[in-house]
């Protein structure tokens, strides 16, 4: 494609953006009337609306629900009865969402044009960044995408991630091969089931055409992060790819060998010896800049619970290459685009795209203070919610989502402040998941307050040149009182270590060392998290005593790592994997609680009085 219709293409695509958000209103209103038109026929709206389609009915009698208002109805699909019971379309396939942030895997409906809205959202994204970035189409992006096995229902839908389902289709492998689609990754390795052979083939491309690479990224900041873990334990091993022209006998996969090997068809020393320079020394600390050093910019989701690993990448980068979020997704739905990319992650904001779905959303409070007054299961009034463009600046919501592919005011569980409006088109920062993380008695954390309080108390652990790389959560209730339980990932930046290949970037510490001369450090890292948490726990922990000393356990270097991999195993996604911010499941318990280095509790109690 010629730089003439490159450029007219993304034209046309922020025309879209603006005849879209100007007329906000009336998409939606549109879009609606479209969905009642095509399913007011289905069992579920029949049951509410009797055949109608009329808006305001809609509205005053359809109930808005979580996953359990619409569950018997997917579960019933895919056991074999028809699409019918929600959507007017037949459904093609079930989106499996991750489970990880919301405790529970789901199945979403989705239907074939369901593709062409996502893919829709993607190809904004470029004509974007390029209007920031120029010149993007002068080289190749590292993107490392990953697939996971799908299984099927038992009426035989396909049931896979969304992603997967996005890799899989032919929008992505019929993708005009333009040069803002020119990956390093063959999608021979991207479609690999295996991660880890699809993680070294996309890895070694990556480092092959090295010269050419001013994109990195992946799609959550943790699977970019898991890429450099494994980079550091096999880079001697690609090394020696290059150098010798034959991929290493560990890679088995027929489609993986077959792109692989016609890539690394002829030994090249010269290139092989640059990346040992770089990866042999003692500090991978700007290692990213260094490997890809005409690199622009890292693209992954640093928003939300990814918050935690923007100094990780800071870290790696040098702090030299902007964090972007592009665009903001779930699995039920494709939702909106970041329009300031460049911005600084805590000031990202999506603009919802009003063409996606219709979107509606309940009232959480306004000036900067949430009110959490509707329960995650609690029935929410229909007079309660707003439409997109009723929205108030400074307020907070949770998001509702209206699809053709048969969910009706649906709670996304998502959490949302206004920030602005393009055009008519409200913008969104992402605060948190909508659930309820710890509770004792009658305290009761979010993940925005926990992510609040610990960005504060591990800015003790500066002075000590030491990281908090990963955190999770528990609420102990084995001894009276109960309280709340920290798993910390914490290494030490040493300059002078040697890195060690096993464990990645958590080798270059002496973590232990750290904790044995330092107990205090940790000590007072307890309190200055409790001391940030709301009154009410404050509350109970100074005065009603009902809930105990918080407790921080340090686990050892990769231990979160191993975690992720717990979760794969049992079906989890790469590309969807978000560290739990609390943990339910007993295994994982297990897996956190054998790894644990060493204990601390809060020294005092925290200050309560208002």
């Amino acid at each position: 494609m010629d730089g003439k219709k490159l450029e007219y293409k993304g034209e046309e695509a922020l025309k879209d953006i603006e005849r879209l958000t100007t007329k906000a209103d009336e998409v939606q209103k549109n879009i609606l009337k479209e969905i009642l038109t095509r399913n007011r026929e289905t069992e579920y709206l029949s049951k509410y609306m009797k055949g109608s389609k009329d808006i305001l009915e809609f509205k005053r009698n359809v109930p808005i629900i979580t996953y359990k208002g619409i569950r018997p109805y997917i579960q019933r699909i895919a056991n074999g009865e028809d699409s019918s019971l929600i959507t007017g379309h037949p459904i093609t396939e079930m989106l499996c969402s991750s489970g990880t942030s919301a405790g529970e895997p789901k199945m979403m409906p989705s239907i074939a044009e369901d593709l062409n809205r996502r893919t829709f959202l993607y190809n904004l994204i470029m004509p974007i960044m390029n209007q920031c970035i120029p010149g993007l189409d002068e080289g190749k992006a590292m993107y490392l995408y990953f697939i996971k096995a799908e299984t099927s229902t038992p009426s035989g839908l396909p049931a896979r991630a969304v992603l997967t389902s996005y890799y899989k289709s032919k929008h992505f492998k019929g993708r005009a091969r333009d040069s803002f689609n020119d990956y390093t990754s063959p999608d021979q390795a991207i479609l690999c089931n295996d991660s880890n052979q699809s993680m070294y083939c996309q890895l070694l491309a990556g480092l092959i055409h090295r010269h050419q690479v001013l994109r990195l990224g992946a799609v959550f900041a943790s699977a970019f992060l898991r890429a450099i873990s494994f980079l550091e334990r096999n880079w001697v091993r690609l090394c020696n790819d290059i150098r010798t022209g034959q991929l290493d006998p560990a890679i088995t996969d027929p489609n993986c060998l077959s792109c692989m090997s016609s890539m690394l068809s002829t030994p090249n020393p010269h290139l092989a010896d640059e990346i040992e320079r770089i990866c042999s020394r003692s500090s991978w600390k700007g290692v990213l800049c260094q490997l890809w050093p005409r690199a622009k910019y890292i693209e992954a989701v640093v928003t939300g619970s990814m918050a935690q690993y923007i100094p990780s990448l800071g870290y790696y980068s040098d702090w030299k290459l902007p964090l972007v979020s592009t665009m903001y997704a779930s699995s039920e739905c494709y939702f909106g685009v970041n329009l300031k990319p460049l911005c600084d992650p805590a000031d990202v904001a999506f603009t919802l795209m009003p063409n996606m779905g219709y979107f509606e959303f309940i009232p959480l409070g306004e000036n900067g203070t949430m009110l959490m007054d509707v329960g995650e299961e609690e029935e929410v009034p229909n007079d309660k919610v707003v439409d997109l463009v009723q929205v108030r600046l400074g307020c907070y919501y949770e998001l509702v989502v209206t699809t053709f592919a048969g969910l009706y005011r649906y709670r996304i569980g998502d959490v949302l402040q206004v920030t602005g409006f393009h055009n008519r088109a409200p913008q969104f920062r992402f605060i948190c998941r909508r659930n309820v993380l710890l509770s004792i008695d009658n305290d009761k954390t979010n993940e925005e307050d926990l992510h609040k309080s610990i960005t504060v108390a591990k800015k003790l652990l500066e002075p000590y040149n030491a990281l908090l790389v990963e955190y999770t959560s528990y609420a102990d209730t084995s001894t009276l009182p109960g309280h709340y339980v920290l798993y910390w990932e914490i290494i030490q930046l040493i300059q002078g270590s040697k890195p060690d290949h096993d464990h990645g970037l958590a080798a270059a510490t002496h973590t232990v060392l750290l904790l044995d001369h330092h107990d205090e450090v940790l000590q007072e890292c307890c309190i200055a998290v409790e001391e940030k948490l709301d009154y009410i726990y404050r509350r109970c922990r100074a005065y009603d005593k009902c809930v105990g000393p918080l407790e921080i356990r340090v686990v050892a270097p990769g231990t979160f790592e191993k975690l992720m991999d717990l979760f794969i195993d049992q079906g989890g996604s790469i590309n969807q994997y978000k560290t739990p911010r609390c943990i339910k499941s007993q295994v994982a318990l297990k897996l956190l609680n054998s790894h644990v280095q060493a204990s601390f509790f809060s020294p005092r109690d925290p200050k309560w009085i208002p």
